[in-house]
């Protein structure tokens, strides 16, 4: 069964060929203009697309060229009136999986293809799941002495059916485990479904996991599969599962206990044949004494427990993480790779990462956009005041200068500071960010002062 938008503007081609494919199983939802089935299309997540060429507004190559670039993977058919076949052959290669002439000569036809092209996204997912279902322990550690265990008894499980619920800080890859056990799992070839249960309101979280029927609120203009539905079959993902609220905490301790839910506004009952991993970075029996976390869903989240280490106790992992994580950023950017010189190195070896994964990422990131070279220098990398925080290091004392005797009067206050930062700049060879925190100012200050001196040249 596909999930398809029929689009045309005229009512009685579309609710003929919507009703046509709802006795074959589908389950058809319907736009009057390009404008209105865009708007479905930011809601709901489809598998085809049956559009009308001609319609005013947003026609139907402007939707096609729509959906190609921010919904590629969603199959769009084109419908076309005789006279159109070299513009819906144009549409073929903008991407369009088919077209059908107008009038439709056979309802088996449009089934056949809408069959056709719901199995090309299939195919699609399949291979996706397959390529990301990597067997290489490396996805989780490089081999950090604390991650080992951690991979150990992830390998142990994931052959399993047991619900998993990873613990640790924000950013310590807490979903990357999520997606290894899921790979090193039975169920690798089914889908991975991710949902972050702090991301979305309470109604819009309960929607979109367990989908809704035509009706059931306001809006709710045809019926929609939740999540859970979609990634039958595959790993389920609830992130920051300690964000719930008690009522949707309660129906998931439901359909964890059941394995099945029914769809906002009634239906049928839906067997949930998912494998479920939960995480959080929450210290969830505190919440549970506060009365703001379910006990009994907790004991029923926590079957298989495991402790994620943050970056700062897995120091042999950040070099080469970082490494994949600047080729990463050069590769977004589209800019040329870049390397690592030895102060940065060092730099990313001290910093205390309290933000761990994510912190170091955005941190690369950052630099990669500042850097000029082909390496990236701590200058590029230590930025006062965006939360990248170096750990302390041990820093030279100045040299004693002894108080040199005045017969005159006192010098001006700004000469006797050039001499302190000219010296602190001859101590620390140059190396500026060690100047400025021997100094005790911040490196953008420093640069500052070294122009307004003229020291740097």
């Amino acid at each position: 069964m596909a999930h398809v938008l029929v689009v045309d503007d005229e009512p009685g081609i579309r609710e003929f060929v919507a009703e046509a494919l709802a006795d074959d199983d589908h389950e058809v939802a319907q736009a009057a203009s390009g404008e209105a089935a865009w708007a479905l299309l930011e809601r709901e997540g489809f598998d085809v697309v049956l559009s009308d060429l001609r319609m005013p507004g947003m026609d139907g190559m402007a939707l096609l060229r729509r959906v190609r670039e921010r919904q590629p993977d969603v199959e769009v058919i084109i419908l076309t009136a005789h006279g159109d076949v070299d513009t819906a052959v144009e549409a073929m290669r903008l991407g369009a999986f088919d077209y059908l002439q107008k009038p439709l000569g056979s309802l088996a036809e449009l089934r056949l293809l809408i069959r056709r092209a719901a199995e090309r996204r299939a195919l699609r997912n399949f291979q996706e799941a397959h390529q990301s279902s990597s067997d290489a322990a490396p996805e989780l550690t490089f081999g950090a002495p604390a991650m080992q265990p951690v991979v150990a008894a992830l390998r142990k499980v994931a052959v399993t059916d047991a619900t998993v619920l990873l613990i640790g800080e924000s950013g310590t890859g807490k979903e990357i485990a999520a997606r290894a056990v899921h790979g090193w799992s039975r169920r690798k070839n089914g889908p991975f479904m991710a949902v972050n249960c702090a991301a979305l309101a309470e109604q819009l979280l309960e929607s979109e996991l367990f989908g809704h029927e035509k009706g059931a609120f306001t809006g709710a203009h045809a019926r929609r599969r939740g999540r859970i539905e979609v990634a039958q079959g595959g790993t389920f993902f609830l992130d920051e599962v300690g964000e719930l609220a008690l009522p949707l905490q309660a129906k998931l301790l439901r359909l964890l206990q059941e394995r099945t839910f029914e769809r906002i506004g009634g239906g049928p009952t839906l067997r949930a044949d998912v494998r479920w991993v939960a995480a959080t970075n929450r210290d969830l029996p505190a919440m549970i004494a506060d009365g703001r976390f379910r006990e009994d869903l907790f004991h029923r989240l926590a079957v298989f427990p495991v402790v994620l280490p943050p970056l700062r106790d897995r120091r042999e992992d950040i070099e080469p993480l970082a490494e994949r994580l600047l080729a990463q950023a050069c590769a977004n950017l589209g800019r040329k790779p870049l390397k690592l010189d030895p102060s940065a190195r060092a730099l990313l070896r001290r910093a205390r990462w309290s933000g761990n994964v994510r912190e170091l990422a955005n941190t690369l990131e950052r630099a990669a956009i500042l850097a000029d070279g082909d390496s990236l220098h701590e200058s590029e990398l230590a930025i006062p005041g965006l939360g990248f925080a170096p750990a302390p290091a041990p820093v030279p004392a100045l040299p004693v200068v002894a108080e040199p005797a005045y017969d005159g009067p006192p010098r001006p206050l700004q000469d006797l500071e050039r001499d302190a930062i000219e010296a602190a700049l001859r101590h620390f060879e140059g190396n500026r960010i060690r100047t400025a925190e021997a100094l005790g100012i911040g490196v953008r200050t420093l640069y500052d002062k070294i122009k307004r001196y003229g020291l740097g040249e």
